[in-house]
């Protein structure tokens, strides 16, 4: 269900002052919009209302984080719950098509949760773990792929590890049930809901 936009969508969108406004004008030198400029960045791509991105990015001060939200009112209501400014977040609200136009290998870590699984079989090439998109992260990415995805979608979690393990990846870990592992683990708002609601959560690092 889509989210009603806030009355304010556009003035917390345009007075944000850790949402850069024109991303592709720091193509190949995001570090330098961080205070700890050598340290890694890592991407979450569609990251909702913002919980994982800014408590992952006040729990690991050393590395670089960019939230990635492709809808205006999203955006808007991850902005209104983010309580401070963190000097190592940064938010982008464009769609993920546009990301090799944004980074030229500078991402250490892709965060996928929780995304679109888009299940008619015509629209397989908008997963976020196609080869369309696989193809399109190489571009983005600084040494190692790695891609962590969290998912309640079994049937999108069994396209991924096929589509992940045809491209070149190798799995560092896989489970179905991640409540029941030892795997640290930033919840997200909808991975709070299903787990109360006795959900499984799917959940795969891979490295290519």
């Amino acid at each position: 269900m889509r989210l009603r936009n806030l009355k304010n969508n556009s003035e917390l969108i345009n007075n944000c002052n850790f949402l850069v406004k024109s991303p592709d004008e720091y193509k190949g030198k995001w570090k330098e919009n961080f205070v700890n400029s050598e340290n890694p960045i890592h991407l979450e791509i569609g990251m909702g209302k913002g919980k994982f991105i800014y408590e992952m990015a006040k729990k690991y001060p050393n590395i670089n984080f960019i939230g990635l939200e492709k809808y205006d009112n999203v955006m808007a209501r991850a902005i209104k719950k983010m309580p401070e400014m963190l000097p190592n977040l940064l938010l982008i609200n464009t769609d993920a098509l546009n990301i090799a136009s944004i980074f030229d290998h500078e991402i250490s870590t892709v965060y996928l949760n929780f995304s679109d699984p888009w299940p008619k079989k015509r629209h397989a090439n908008r997963r976020l773990t196609s080869e369309t998109f696989l193809a399109i992260y190489d571009h983005i990415f600084k040494d190692e792929n790695i891609i962590i995805q969290k998912t309640d979608n079994i049937l999108l979690f069994g396209y991924s590890l096929q589509s992940l393990s045809m491209y070149g990846y190798k799995f560092k870990e896989v489970t179905l049930d991640l409540a029941n592992t030892d795997i640290p683990n930033v919840t997200t708002e909808y991975e709070e809901k299903f787990m109360n609601e006795g959900t499984k959560i799917n959940y795969l690092y891979a490295i290519k």
